[in-house]
């Protein structure tokens, strides 16, 4: 097992192996006294791993309460929110219990929201149960639902107290989920680290996913701890980023994640290149590599139609947004640019290079 220390405003620890989610109660019990836990999840995991954690909990002296919701991104909502904290309410928990967030990005990422909100903030512990929420919203605080208008546009900072990663969960994922996460895997290695990038380009994964999170991780950690609050090195997280959230709005969320993200990165590549903004052209080799694992990277929409979803994003600063663009294979960088440059920018990204 491997253990990430994360230094933030929560000082906590990523743990990365296999088969330890049976020990997660004595996990727990290294950070917070037993106490009342409340596990969140959703309808999808809690009965595949909701009863081990469960046992682990109980043996290691928690008390174990349980919030199930419905599987999919259209839960992540206000409505389930309210719902999770009135449960916590109804039951007495205070600000020395823990939320346990058992599952996926949605599940990392209301559950975190809600420990924010309750109370003015309760201790949580993620669990992560994708390859995705392993290497990305398990990590960093940043806890959210989505608004009508748009994705994460209601949310707080909160670090977690510890992430308990077990890799074999990954095992139960349908290969269309595993790739969204692998989506992620390979933003990490466009922004940062060209050999992380070259593993998903060439290389096998399968035996190798715990050092992969690791990875991943690791320069999740590095971004965080100097910019906890998402105002500058932080947001090279954010590649390909501010296109994918608006294909998954207008999509009504059936276009998933991880291939929104593949899209946007790919059109994002292809803008920069076609504005000289690149040191080498990536486009090409950042398309090959999504679509050797499965990932979609052609947009179905019209630049017209992205804009407003685009100009509803979170990143946009009055007149301005700030964009990652990428500068070569393992190298990116912010830019921010007009409001009015984004039609434009959209248009670009949305030529194949052959065009």
């Amino acid at each position: 097992m491997k253990r990430i220390p994360v230094e933030a405003s929560r000082k906590y620890d990523v743990l990365v192996g296999y088969g330890i989610l049976e020990n997660a109660g004595g996990y727990c019990r290294e950070v917070i006294e037993p106490c009342k836990a409340l596990i969140i999840t959703d309808s999808n995991v809690e009965p595949l791993y909701s009863d081990t954690v469960t046992a682990s909990l109980l043996n290691s002296g928690y008390s174990v309460f349980h919030y199930v919701f419905t599987a999919g991104e259209r839960s992540k909502n206000i409505h389930t929110l309210t719902a999770i904290l009135e449960f916590a309410a109804e039951n007495r928990f205070t600000r020395t219990d823990i939320f346990v967030a058992l599952g996926g990005g949605v599940t990392g990422d209301i559950a975190g929201l809600a420990a924010a909100l309750y109370q003015r903030g309760i201790r949580y512990v993620q669990v992560p149960t994708t390859f995705l929420a392993a290497i990305d919203s398990s990590v960093g605080g940043k806890t959210a639902i989505n608004l009508i208008a748009g994705k994460n546009l209601a949310g707080a900072f909160w670090q977690p107290s510890l992430v308990i990663c077990d890799c074999d969960t990954f095992k139960t994922l349908p290969d269309s989920v595993f790739a969204d996460g692998t989506a992620e895997a390979i933003k990490y290695g466009m922004i940062t680290e060209l050999p992380l990038f070259e593993q998903f380009e060439h290389g096998s994964i399968s035996r190798d996913l715990d050092n992969i999170v690791t990875s991943c991780v690791n320069i999740k950690r590095r971004l965080v701890s100097r910019d906890e609050y998402d105002r500058g090195a932080r947001q090279l997280l954010n590649f390909g980023h501010t296109i994918g959230h608006a294909i998954e709005k207008l999509s009504g969320y059936s276009i998933s994640h991880g291939n929104a993200i593949s899209i946007g990165m790919v059109m994002m590549s292809r803008a920069a290149e076609q504005m000289s903004m690149t040191r080498e052209p990536c486009s090409k080799r950042l398309s090959r590599a999504l679509e050797r694992h499965g990932l979609e990277t052609e947009c179905p929409y019209k630049a017209g139609e992205l804009l407003e979803a685009v100009l509803g994003d979170k990143k946009r600063s009055g007149d301005e947004i700030t964009l990652v663009i990428p500068t070569r294979p393992g190298k990116c960088r912010l830019h921010t640019v007009p409001t009015g440059d984004i039609e434009r920018i959209l248009e670009l990204g949305l030529k194949r290079g052959d065009e």
